[in-house]
């Protein structure tokens, strides 16, 4: 019986926010390309949260950007509401959140993708990765068509034997009651890919009209709205916001929950699979936080055209009666009336340390992954797996150079170098703290940072890295303009210092000594700035930062520095570290196992001490003799 048989560079199997950014990177570097996904509707679907960014996560978004990825011109396209978060704290956690209207989110990521020159959507449920001499070949579907390729990435999301739960109803369904994907696991195990079971959980939608508003605290938009894309105008992109709302669950709330955890599966044992710490369900929070006599809520719309409302913080496995009962002690929710469920998704997804930093096997070449399969949890982080993946599965059909971003260079590179350094027994989750080198990798300068490499990989226009370059310039120039000018202490400067509650002038300064005092502003020096030139808000944002942080900013460079010289002290592949005299035997075997590229990547490794890593550096130098 004749089967179907078709060719392609590259295959890309899933189409959530991993599966979207892989496969527009490819395509859009001239690959022959073809999505899969068990529906055509779930593309970009957001089963979790309605929002794009959050603290760290909007420096994802940013990164994603300015390597040339989607996400942030997607989000400024189909956003309701946007916020700026920590704007109380220093730029370093600066971090951008938008509500997006989530069918329009979808539908818009859809379009971008039914456009795209050399990409092929296809509703089909890939079933067996297919190798030969440990090199990928092809991908095979349940219904047995062949698709030849080059490279696959695998960004499954959490749909691999997906299985939703509340109470005791378990329903064998990826989100929102789509069809899981079953099949898939098992070839994955033949290739003998280590597995892990995670989980994670969604609270229940709710009818917006059956909440009483008043009760509750009304969270408003900024009212200048900055854009995630550099790309994007932001003049472009001012207009109405919807409103969220804060309210506060009680000691009734959690009496109730109490009194019914026996009935969790969370609790009973039904649940298997791990959960994400630091995104915990409602029960979770209870039974970890008893000292807690309240917890937030807040109200999130889903979108324009709906009356489903997102109860944000109140994530939950319980049964459907006890939800019942919970969210209706919550002021404001007394009469709430249930769209859709909580529930609690276990799904297969794989051990990431058997991956490369460049998000390819170590033992099947050109096998990629990107996103909540390589055990991360949130949108924004499978977004930036899924375009390095997709990156590089297209270079390595190019076989031209793939790319690893270091943990001095982005958010992403922290994020990668976590997934596949370190031992991850749960949804790994984007905190600014696990970034060293935050102070420089703000989100504020994400195109300044990484554009150069998307106009190397060929995701950054001419004109685009132009205007990075020239941005640049005027920063530079501006900084060394206001270093050397000098104003003195004339009358006009000295009532400027006094309205701006800052020391007089006992003689002349420069205006950089001025700008960097904590409560003037380059802005405010202006009606003093005789020759200050017209520049973009970015632009003074920018010198504005550098100037006011700079002793910290060289502090952070000069570490920079010194980390860059262990990440160049390169270590072979596949090495037997047993041959190394005075390695402890621990050390031995965890490098063994994850087979490090780098120094500075052996230094990461959990079990591996200081004194491990001087013994290799003595070794190296042995060799190198």
């Amino acid at each position: 019986m004749p089967v179907l048989e078709e060719q392609y560079d590259i295959a890309i199997v899933g189409a959530g926010h991993a599966g979207c950014e892989a496969a527009l990177a490819s395509a859009r570097l001239g690959l022959e390309t073809i999505m899969f996904t068990v529906s055509v509707d779930s593309i970009a679907l957001m089963p979790c949260n309605p929002n794009i960014g959050g603290s760290s996560k909007g420096h994802l978004v940013r990164e994603i950007d300015a390597l040339g990825g989607e996400m942030g011109k997607n989000i400024d396209k189909t956003f309701i509401q946007s916020k700026m978060l920590n704007k109380s704290k220093g730029p370093a956690v600066h971090s951008l959140r938008a509500q997006a209207d989530k069918r329009d989110y979808s539908y818009t990521m859809r379009q971008t993708l039914e456009n795209t020159d050399h990409l092929t959507i296809r509703q089909a449920e890939v079933c067996e990765i297919l190798t030969e001499n440990n090199q990928v070949t092809g991908v095979k579907t349940y219904s047995g068509a062949t698709y030849f390729c080059k490279a696959v990435v695998l960004a499954t999301g959490t749909y691999l034997k997906a299985r939703c739960i509340y109470g005791d109803v378990s329903n064998a369904t990826g989100p929102n009651g789509l069809q899981a994907a079953n099949h898939l696991t098992d070839s994955l195990k033949q290739l003998g890919i280590e597995m892990f079971r995670f989980k994670t959980g969604t609270p229940a939608r709710v009818d917006k009209r059956s909440i009483d508003f008043s009760k509750m605290e009304e969270q408003f938009g900024d009212e200048t709205v900055t854009p995630f894309s550099f790309t994007t105008d932001p003049a472009s992109i001012q207009k109405d916001q919807v409103s969220c709302w804060l309210t506060y669950t009680n000691e009734r709330t959690h009496q109730i929950i109490r009194d019914n955890l026996d009935r969790s599966p969370l609790f009973s044992g039904m649940i298997e699979g791990t959960g994400p710490r630091y995104c915990p369900s409602i029960e979770d929070k209870v039974v970890k936080f008893a000292d807690k006599d309240r917890h937030q809520v807040f109200i999130e719309p889903e979108g324009l055209y709906t009356n489903e409302m997102y109860l944000g913080g109140m994530s939950s496995s319980l049964p459907e009666d006890v939800q019942y009962a919970m969210y209706r002690t919550v002021p404001g929710l007394e009469n709430v009336r249930i769209v859709r469920n909580a529930y609690a998704i276990e799904y297969d997804c794989i051990n990431p340390r058997q991956l490369k930093p460049t998000l390819e096997f170590k033992k099947i070449s050109g096998l990629y992954s990107g996103g909540q399969f390589n055990g991360s949890s949130g949108y924004e982080e499978a977004a930036a797996q899924g375009l390095i993946a997709g990156i590089n599965a297209a270079l390595h059909v190019q076989k031209r150079e793939e790319v690893v971003l270091d943990r001095s260079q982005a958010y992403i590179g922290v994020l990668i170098d976590d997934l596949v350094t370190k031992e991850n027994h749960e949804p790994y989750r984007m905190m600014t703290s696990r970034a060293e080198y935050r102070l420089i990798l703000r989100q504020d300068n994400a195109d300044l940072r990484l554009s150069e490499i998307g106009y190397q990989i060929g995701l950054i226009d001419e004109q685009r890295y132009q205007h990075v370059l020239k941005k640049k310039e005027q920063i530079q120039e501006e900084i060394k303009r206001l270093e050397h000018t000098t104003i003195g202490a004339t009358a006009e400067v000295q009532q400027l210092l006094e309205n701006n509650n800052s020391t007089p002038l006992k003689s002349g300064s420069t205006l950089a000594e001025l700008v960097r005092r904590p409560e003037l502003t380059y802005e405010a020096l202006a009606p003093v700035d005789r020759n200050r030139p017209e520049l973009d808000d970015d632009v003074i944002e920018q010198v504005n930062i550098n100037m006011k942080y700079e002793g910290y900013i060289k502090r952070q460079m000069k570490q920079v520095e010194q980390f860059k010289k262990l990440e160049g002290k390169k270590l072979a592949i596949d090495f037997d570290y047993a041959v190394v005299p005075s390695l402890r035997k621990e050390a031995v075997q965890k490098l063994n196992l994850y087979q490090p590229s780098s120094i500075g990547q052996a230094s990461r490794i959990s079990g591996v001490s200081p004194a491990d890593i001087s013994v290799l550096l003595v070794y190296l130098e042995q060799q190198r003799r």
